[in-house]
């Protein structure tokens, strides 16, 4: 009796443990929507002067490894298109010219959160039956004249997902797409 006793309350303590964990990940989630609704007007008008779709930016970076996230983003007053990629256990920071779709730059990401939330995209992509860029076109195709911003792989229910960021206008939404 004590044994299932004992047994009864790990198992509690570790829903506990994943309860936490689920709260944790959407508490983040909300806090990153926000941020994008925030940024979607500076970052819309940013993207006038972008040729490069968030997709062909991600089929640029496989050359440094596999895809596991990507964004447009303004970094120091500028435009900027980065790809997370994964390459034999390690991750980078692959640089897309927003114009010209080669890659500028590539950079090891060792940054403890940065490399916390790839670790989270590469074990998503393990479980992906399709690419990153292809979740993005078929998000893209389903929301006439919206623009793809961002994606990332990520689990949830046990399967792989890519939650794909849309702007269309001054307005944003995210999307998810199966992987």
């Amino acid at each position: 009796m004590k044994n299932l006793w004992i047994a009864m309350m790990a198992f509690g303590l570790a829903l506990g443990n994943v309860s936490a964990q689920a709260q944790e990940t959407k508490d983040s989630e909300k806090a990153e929507a926000a941020e994008a609704a925030k940024n979607a007007p500076a970052l819309a008008a940013a993207l006038k002067d972008a040729t490069v779709s968030l997709e062909a930016g991600l089929r640029a970076s496989e050359a440094e490894g596999k895809p596991i996230s990507g964004k447009f983003e303004i970094e120091d007053g500028k435009l900027q298109l980065s790809v997370y990629t994964s390459k034999g256990g390690q991750f980078f920071e692959v640089i897309v010219d927003h114009k010209t779709g080669k890659i500028t730059k590539v950079e090891p990401i060792t940054e403890a959160d940065d490399l916390k939330d790839a670790k989270k995209q590469s074990n998503a992509m393990a479980k992906a039956k399709s690419t990153l860029a292809d979740a993005v076109a078929k998000a893209v195709k389903a929301n006439s004249g919206y623009r793809a911003v961002s994606v990332a792989a990520e689990i949830e229910g046990g399967a792989a997902n890519a939650d794909v960021g849309l702007v269309k206008g001054s307005s944003s939404k995210n999307v998810d797409e199966k992987l």
